[in-house]
């Protein structure tokens, strides 16, 4: 497969423990993973800086995933605007049901990426 770099919202700092974010946009933080043939090479969590925008926050959120070079998303749900600036920037989508373990949501992106193309 390559490299791939992930991004999940999250709610906490918790790494790969954490639990994906019901939000987007307003998500606490977000939980940067680079996968290299299939195995996780490194995590890192960054503050997301548009968690306390009162509108707006989903295209600030996706621009600052664009500028790490993230070639994935994994969330619960996107909002239209971010849905498609992702999808204008090349960066796939994968959903997930609210409350997946961060680790569990990559199995299951990468195992689904396996298998046809999200």
């Amino acid at each position: 497969m390559g490299k791939l770099r992930i991004a999940v919202p999250t709610k906490t700092r918790a790494g790969l423990e954490d639990v994906v974010s019901e939000v987007f946009g307003k998500a606490k933080t977000f939980t940067i993973v680079d996968i290299e043939d299939d195995e996780v090479k490194n995590v890192q969590v960054i503050d997301n800086p548009a968690t306390s925008y009162e509108y707006g926050a989903g295209p600030v959120a996706v621009k600052t995933l664009t500028d790490l070079k993230v070639n994935l998303v994994i969330s619960v749900e996107l909002g239209p605007g971010a849905s498609s600036l992702l999808e204008h920037y090349g960066i796939s989508r994968f959903s997930v049901k609210p409350n997946t373990k961060v680790a569990d949501s990559i199995k299951e992106a990468l195992s689904k990426l396996k298998t046809e193309q999200i």
